[in-house]
């Protein structure tokens, strides 16, 4: 370990916050001076089956229409700015110290890199047509297809372009699966990706991812994969910056701009830190990431009861939507969401750094 390869993780996560500190107040000015909420649109939303999320809008339905969309383009936005920033001062004074702080590099991070700009551009637009159109975003099919497709290119990269054939077992060396791996990041991604719906109260879901890439560039440190490790720091940076402003009363929401970018980048950040960096990174998500499951799992378990059984088991989901329908203040589900997040990201990293 080089005191050069600290700093190199440490100074983007810094420049990602400073910048996004610095712009939050531009974009929350534009965010508010054009209104951009569901101004035109029915208050709250609509459940998974197409009848109305009756206790859901009870508990939301006003500040749907009163809080801005797409706060996540602070997230994204401060890390595109770091990393032109750190490539350009790499670029125009190419010294041994700026040369070392370039982690943008095609080994490491194109990837990552890749899938955020990709989900950033197409979260966006969902969110530009969603307060455009009164609550009509780009429909599920249309989102569930580019996921769809672009985890299928990616996954085919990792088999044919970068030999990824097996996945890390923890204690237990490597399970090699050949093909199946391409299958297998689809699934994830897909996965990820519905966990986006964690973004329902305000300060939640900047708290949870920011534990989780906290934990993976902990992890990819560990493994000597440091330009992925400034990477993922540069976006705990950026969350935070995002958190600063989003804690309750959040001045504005992350919506689909935000998490589509942050699950599909996710997504890459834990398969490269699996077998491409002699890791078990990929068995590590569902303890790193146990809030995002469980957020998953409550949807999928409330949807197949109301169509099997009839009647819901949670009273509205996701999970954290119960707790709040149960009494609890929306601080307080927050607050106890983000104490476990760090919990489970520090139980996933010991687990990752011993096997």
């Amino acid at each position: 370990m080089e005191i050069a390869d600290i700093v190199k993780v440490i100074f983007p996560a810094a420049t990602a916050f400073v910048i996004g500190i610095a712009i939050t107040p531009l974009i929350t000015h534009f965010l508010y001076k054009h209104k951009v909420w569901k101004e035109g649109g029915t208050e709250g939303k609509v459940a998974m089956d197409g009848t109305e999320a009756v206790e859901f809008n009870k508990l939301h339905a006003k500040l749907e229409l009163k809080t801005p969309r797409m706060g996540g383009i602070v997230i994204w936005a401060s890390a595109l700015i770091t990393v032109m920033l750190v490539t350009i001062i790499a670029k125009v004074f190419p010294t041994a110290a700026t040369l070392k702080l370039d982690f943008l590099s095609r080994d490491q991070t194109w990837i990552p890199f890749l899938t955020l700009v990709l989900g950033a551009i197409v979260g966006f637009v969902n969110d530009l047509l969603d307060v455009r159109s009164g609550g009509h975003g780009l429909s599920l099919k249309r989102r569930l297809v580019f996921v769809l497709s672009m985890s299928g290119i990616i996954g085919w990269w990792f088999y044919a372009k970068l030999g990824v054939v097996s996945v890390g077992i923890p204690f237990d060396g490597a399970l090699e699966i050949g093909v199946f791996i391409i299958p297998l990041f689809m699934l994830m991604t897909f996965s990820l990706y519905a966990s986006g719906v964690i973004d329902g109260i305000d300060g939640l879901s900047g708290g949870v991812f920011a534990s989780i890439f906290a934990a993976y560039a902990m992890i990819a440190f560990h493994q000597n994969q440091i330009n992925l490790a400034a990477f993922c720091a540069m976006l705990v940076g950026a969350l935070l910056a995002f958190l600063w402003f989003n804690v309750p009363p959040a001045r504005f929401f992350m919506t689909e701009t935000g998490t589509m970018a942050l699950t599909l980048t996710l997504s890459t950040v834990v398969f490269m830190t699996d077998s491409m960096g002699g890791g078990i990174g990929i068995s590590m998500l569902p303890i790193i990431g146990f809030l995002l499951v469980i957020t998953v799992v409550s949807v999928v378990i409330q949807v197949l009861s109301k169509k099997y059984r009839g009647k819901k088991v949670f009273i509205v989901a996701p999970l954290h939507h119960h707790f709040e329908a149960i009494g609890w203040s929306p601080a307080k589900v927050t607050m106890r969401y983000w104490i476990l997040s760090i919990i489970f990201a520090f139980i996933g990293v010991i687990i990752a750094v011993a096997g």
